[in-house]
Parts: structure tokens; C-alpha cells; sequence
């Protein structure tokens, strides 16, 4: 009887996971909305003293997206001086909605990445996962990844769809 041999085991191919250490901590919105006259008016002095009263901690270690659901003209200091308030509590945060945190912490997580690793190797990008991953990161991955990688599959080293190969020369 012959030995079964795992051959994907033993190749050269490197497979990224972003699930593996991707952030998970929670993602909340930092509304301006409540802040406002009668939903329509921003009061410097009253928005001022409003944040300097408020319990910061409620945001420690989440990822927060700035904003405003009313349909008022914010100016954009008034974002910027909530961003003040978050940076040394908050995990990190955008002047945006949630699809732009989402975005900056995949780009935030896919920056940390050594992608030197990958320097002419095969590499497979993990398609199945539990937490939902944004297609920006999988876009921003592939851009970074293509440069040093000597071929790109997508899906499990089992079973991959081919995504990109170097050309030889």
C-alpha cells in the first residue's frame, strides 16, 4: 500500500487568511444628531460643553465612525473636534460612515502585513470565512499581494480559483 502524501502541505504555497487577526472589536457610530438645536443647528459653545460632559469610555477599545443622520449642514470642525476626544480612548475612527471604518481598518490591518513572504511564491487567498470581510479589503490585499507573489489563487489550496500569474521574463 502506498503512502497518501498531503502535496498541498508540503508546497511552497502560502495561503493568507484575513480572518486570522483581522479586528473584531466593536464597530458604533458617534452621531452628531443629538447634539443639535432642534435637530438642525450646531451651537459651538453648546456642543463644546456637551463633549466635555460626555463619558468618553463608553468608546474605549471600539472602532468609531463620526457622523451625522440628520439632514443639517455640519461644519467640519465640529467632526474633527469629536475625533480629538476619541484618540486616546477609541480602538480608531473615521469622519465617515461605517463602510468607511470598515475600509480604514482593512487598510489599517492589510498595511501591518510583511508581504516580502510572498516574494515569487504561489499564494492563496482564503475565500471562506466567519466574519465578514469587506470586498475593499480583498481589492486592497490583491494590489499589494500581485507585486511579489509568482501566482495568486482564490478559495482553499484544495480547491482554488486562479486569480493571477507572473509573467516569466
Amino acid at each position: 500500500m502506498t503512502e497518501i502524501v498531503n502535496r498541498v502541505a508540503n508546497s511552497s504555497i502560502a495561503t493568507i487568511n484575513l480572518e486570522e487577526g483581522y479586528p473584531k472589536e466593536d464597530r458604533i457610530i458617534f452621531d452628531l444628531k443629538p447634539f443639535l438645536f432642534q435637530e438642525l443647528i450646531l451651537k459651538e459653545k453648546d456642543f463644546r460643553a456637551a463633549l466635555k460632559e460626555l463619558f468618553w469610555d463608553e468608546y474605549s477599545n471600539k472602532w468609531v465612525a463620526i457622523t451625522c443622520t440628520a439632514d443639517a449642514i455640519i461644519p467640519n470642525w465640529a467632526f474633527m473636534l469629536v475625533a480629538t476626544y476619541l484618540e486616546n480612548v477609541a480602538k480608531g475612527y473615521v469622519i465617515g460612515d461605517l463602510k468607511d471604518l470598515e475600509n480604514f481598518i482593512s487598510e489599517d490591518f492589510i498595511s501591518k502585513i510583511d508581504f516580502e513572504v510572498f516574494e515569487n511564491r504561489p499564494v492563496v487567498i482564503k475565500g471562506c470565512s466567519d466574519f465578514p470581510i469587506p470586498m475593499y479589503a480583498y481589492g486592497r490585499l490583491i494590489s499589494l499581494v500581485q507585486k511579489h507573489a509568482k501566482s495568486i489563487m482564490y478559495g482553499e489550496p484544495c480547491s482554488t480559483v486562479p486569480l493571477y500569474k507572473k509573467p516569466k521574463g
